[in-house]
């Protein structure tokens, strides 16, 4: 196990790298890495298998708050990878973020809609051409355990990774919960945006430490795409090792976080914590 501790970032000279990455993905993910090191410190463990560098791979991390997505781009970054997302389709259509993300070939989802099935196909398709990771969050939404621990969450990642014969690496990661507030559903007013605003503020000064575990690839290769409940096995597999590895990254914190964020709800109960 390797560990780094404000790690800058190194340049890659693998396919896939930042020397792959759109101009205005790189510009994005510098600027995002300067807002973290300006936010907390960044701890890095594990490692990134270096075969995989170049390849198609699907990374599932645990979704723990609202400022997670921008120390996931920075710790990949420090390693010498620029992730691609999977993001709605209302972020994709934003004025001028939405420009600029299309723009870095993030790939789209549209949820809800009829052709879901479609997207799915060309989801898949796309991460197996790819050249660079695909980061996903397996739960779909920041978890509501209380003890944030991850949520049962759902078999998408599981079948992409099946269908496109795809490696999956996973990350815990613990700490960026603390940088700001969940919110709300939402953003109807001032009053909505004030608890987001001073508890980022309140991280600025009291720098959480923000800890990224890089895990193993998940070991699916007895299980297929075609077989009936293979999809949630592997599922099961993915979640399992992305809360195992959790574990050691929250001494004391096992049974509820010290942070408490008085506006994420906790109305659901992870299966996966033993």
């Amino acid at each position: 196990m390797s560990a780094l501790r404000s790690p800058a970032p190194r340049p890659s000279r693998h396919p896939g790298g930042p020397g792959q990455t759109p101009p205005v993905w790189r510009a994005m993910c510098a600027i995002d890495t300067a807002l973290v090191r300006s936010v907390g410190t960044l701890e890095i463990t594990g490692e990134f298998p270096a075969h995989l560098r170049g390849q198609p791979v699907l990374v599932a991390a645990n979704h723990i708050g609202m400022f997670d997505p921008f120390v996931m781009i920075a710790a990949m970054r420090a390693i010498g990878l620029l992730p691609r997302f999977m993001l709605t389709a209302g972020l994709l259509d934003a004025p001028v973020l939405g420009y600029f993300l299309r723009k870095a070939g993030h790939l789209r989802v549209d949820r809800g809609k009829a052709n879901i099935a479609d997207a799915f196909g060309r989801a898949t398709q796309a991460l197996t051409t790819a050249s660079v990771p695909l980061l996903l969050y397996p739960e779909g939404r920041v978890s509501r355990d209380p003890g944030l621990w991850p949520e049962r969450g759902k078999t998408g990642a599981a079948r992409m990774a099946l269908h496109g014969n795809v490696p999956v690496v996973t990350v815990s990661q613990w700490g960026a919960h603390e940088a700001v507030y969940w919110g709300t559903e939402v953003v109807n007013g001032p009053a909505d945006v004030k608890p987001l605003v001073t508890s980022f503020f309140r991280a600025v000064r009291k720098r959480p430490v923000f800890k990224v575990h890089f895990g193993d690839v998940v070991d699916l290769a007895d299980l297929s795409a075609t077989k009936p409940g293979d999809a949630m096995r592997a599922h099961a597999r993915i979640m399992r090792q992305i809360t195992d590895n959790l574990v050691a990254l929250r001494p004391g914190e096992l049974d509820k976080p010290h942070f408490h964020d008085p506006t994420r709800p906790c109305d659901s109960i992870s299966p996966w914590r033993s």
